[in-house]
């Protein structure tokens, strides 16, 4: 007996980590639905197979239709992969409400939204897998990337909850937390920096730093994808939570064990705070 082809859809996949899983998804033989702001930017996971279809997580009528949609044309939604996201990079006073709102627009409530669409589909259905790409900066919190890290830290918080109350339906939820990941996070997270003003002038170097930080001895994305795909299509089912890449492991660890204040002493130093 021949086992259905699975329908995966992600968001967030035209470049980076997001492409990344979409490829080696793609090599496992499923049924991809990749989506981007502009499917224009799909084109090479189109020639491998894809099917591409637009999406603003942040349009909550688009984040309807596209789950219509996929529901119409395939008949069932298997796996859901919320892999859109960026990173707000400044001090915490310097980032003014607008770009606070956005950054838990994407990072936080659309996943969180996509999440209750799909959820109710595979409600009906009987069983189903959420993903969502959270990050090891919600665990460690850093000077200058605060705001990221609060989203991500939400993002952990609301997929703990979900794992307890879905159990009951047979759908799983999935945390990842990538370590550093070698993609165009610093670039996408540099191009958000709020205005500096003159009272933080003299740590400009250090903000640099640390939106430059997730590219250092970064792990490849395609080795990352390929551990994390594994791990999603395994035939016991996927685990609550999976972290890979540089430091994934160790900045959780030390995070734990490391007092709070011998950690911000050591960070403060390091980003030009001490």
């Amino acid at each position: 007996m021949s086992v259905p082809t699975p329908i995966i859809v992600i968001t967030g996949a035209s470049s980076g980590i997001g492409k990344a899983l979409a490829e080696a998804l793609l090599k496992q033989g499923v049924s991809l639905i990749a989506t981007a702001r502009d499917p224009a930017s799909l084109s090479s996971l189109v020639a491998l197979g894809a099917h591409a279809l637009p999406l603003d997580v942040t349009d909550k009528s688009a984040c309807e239709t596209l789950l219509q949609q996929v529901s119409d044309d395939f008949g069932h939604i298997d796996m859901l992969i919320n892999n859109a996201g960026y990173g707000q990079m400044g001090p915490m006073l310097a980032v003014d409400e607008k770009q606070l709102r956005h950054q838990f627009d994407v990072n936080l409530f659309a996943p969180l939204r996509l999440c209750q669409l799909a959820a109710k589909q595979m409600k009906r259905q009987g069983y189903g897998c959420l993903v969502n790409i959270g990050s090891v900066s919600g665990i460690t919190v850093t000077p200058f990337a605060g705001v990221y890290c609060a989203s991500k830290a939400a993002l952990h918080a609301v997929d703990e909850a979900l794992q307890m109350e879905l159990a009951p339906f047979n759908i799983k939820v999935v945390t990842v937390q990538p370590g550093a990941i070698a993609s165009n996070f610093a670039n996408a997270a540099e191009s958000a920096l709020p205005d500096i003003n003159s009272e933080y002038a003299d740590y400009s170097a250090g903000i640099a730093k640390r939106t430059a930080m997730s590219q250092q001895n970064a792990t490849p994305a395609k080795q990352f994808a390929d551990h994390v795909v594994r791990e999603l299509l395994r035939p016991g089912g996927p685990p609550l939570l999976i972290r890979y890449g540089h430091g994934a492991r160790l900045l959780p660890l030390l995070a734990y064990l490391v007092p709070r204040r011998l950690r911000h002493k050591l960070l403060k130093r390091a980003f030009g705070l001490g």
